[in-house]
């Protein structure tokens, strides 16, 4: 067993002990009380001073109980727990002194206490010799203190064999007790192990599951896209191509009006043509390929945005990108990452409508990579939730508006990359989103 597994056994054995010692001191008192009925049927003439002495072992006991109760007993709770034990035993020795010797019927006490501790007392096999030799050691100093001495030597010795005899049980019993509490809790130990395994096993399922479903997703996208973008480029060419050549009629250059209307049909074409070249990263991506290849992230930031930019209404975006954004990785994955990023962040501004709403999305060199932050003045990320938020299938938006899958698919595809994807969040405040990635060897 390890060195953290002794310790957890010794606090566990500690606990049983201290919630043994509490209802053992209970029954010990009880038990002690009611012996008086044994003293008024065989030795009534002394059943006065016994009830006395008996009171005392009681308030004695008692009176450990109540001591076990604060922080001292619990760090003396085996200490305390064979002083109770002991004190019985005293007490039926002196009895045995005062009543008839080696002939007194109270030598069954000892034994019937040594029984009790080899089979319920969770203490150890040493602890329960050094009770044994202890239980003879007195009842041998009893039948000599005994007024008469040793009158039978014979029925000394035989009640000290049997006393030996009953140690030598008590002894056996603590041992293998303790060795079945060795073993059950080993085996407690590994089915807790066990199950963390399992609990990692199924949350590893979860988000393999997860990014299965979402890949399909994107799959069936792309399967879609694919057709449609084919569909749509050869109009969006045509069109620019009508447009550029009406801005070359001299009728163009002769009437503001049509030109400014060529104008602004040329500019909308051109954002559909970049849209369409936007998609074809998702539309034509490889996934069974090597996608480790050099990109310029600013490409990719501006793609996610131009993607994402329905949903960015209304919203102050801020980019703040160094001169050279040449990065390593899979560009469609990562522009993924970053219209995720993008998407939630717009829609915890638009959740609380707050004025001055602002995405700012930063890129940084630390070493031989860039970091990438995502930060928005929303209403932050709940406590109670920061924890969770890449979990596979966790939301808190409403049934039907989102699976809970973008984080954990990003956190995976960031992994791939090397990084790592965090998050950071002020309640009512902020919420940061930061991953970095690796650039390319010169």
């Amino acid at each position: 067993m390890t060195d953290a597994s002794v310790q957890s056994l010794g606090a566990a054995v500690q606990d049983v002990r201290l919630a043994f010692s509490k209802t053992g001191c209970v029954t010990s008192a009880v038990l002690v009380l009611a012996g008086i009925g044994l003293d008024m049927a065989i030795y009534p003439e002394q059943a006065t001073v016994f009830l006395l002495v008996r009171a005392l072992v009681a308030v004695a006991t008692l009176l450990i109980l109540w001591v076990i109760q604060g922080e001292f007993g619990r760090r003396h709770v085996r200490m305390l727990t064979l002083l109770w034990l002991v004190l019985p035993q005293v007490m039926i020795a002196w009895m045995i002194a005062q009543t008839e010797g080696a002939a007194s019927i109270y030598f069954v006490g000892l034994h019937l206490a040594l029984y009790a501790v080899g089979m319920i007392v969770p203490i150890s096999y040493l602890e329960g010799l050094a009770f044994g030799v202890f239980t003879c050691l007195i009842y041998a100093v009893a039948c000599f203190w005994h007024a008469g001495g040793i009158v039978t030597t014979g029925q000394f010795v035989a009640h000290l064999l049997f006393t030996a005899f009953s140690a030598i049980i008590c002894v056996g019993c603590t041992y293998f007790a303790e060795l079945s509490r060795l073993r059950l809790f080993a085996l407690r130990e590994q089915v807790a192990e066990q199950n963390e395994r399992l609990k990692e096993t199924n949350r590893t399922l979860a988000e393999v599951k997860g990014q299965l479903l979402q890949r399909e997703k994107m799959a069936a996208i792309g399967t879609l896209s694919a057709g449609l973008l084919h569909e749509l480029n050869n109009p969006v060419n045509y069109s620019l191509m009508a447009i550029n050549m009406g801005l070359m009629v001299p009728a163009a250059k002769t009437d503001p009006m049509l030109k400014e209307s060529l104008d602004d049909a040329l500019e909308g074409m051109t954002r559909v043509q970049n849209i369409v070249s936007d998609l074809k990263t998702f539309a034509y991506q490889k996934p069974g390929e090597d996608s480790q290849r050099p990109f310029l992230l600013e490409n990719a930031v501006r793609s996610a945005l131009r993607l994402a930019g329905y949903e960015l209404k209304g919203i102050e975006v801020t980019v703040d990108l160094p001169q050279d954004t040449h990065v390593l990785g899979d560009e469609p994955a990562i522009i993924g990452v970053l219209i995720n990023l993008l998407s939630n962040a717009a829609h915890a501004l638009q959740a609380v409508q707050r004025l001055g709403a602002k995405i700012v999305v930063r890129v940084q060199q630390q070493g031989e990579r860039l970091a990438v932050s995502v930060r928005d003045n929303g209403p932050g990320i709940d406590p109670a939730h920061i924890g969770r938020v890449f979990e596979p299938f966790f939301t808190t938006r409403d049934v039907g508006a989102g699976l809970g899958l973008g984080l954990s698919v990003s956190y995976g595809i960031v992994q791939r990359h090397g990084g790592t994807l965090a998050v950071d969040s002020v309640w009512g405040e902020w919420t940061e989103f930061t991953f970095d990635l690796p650039r390319p060897s010169t």
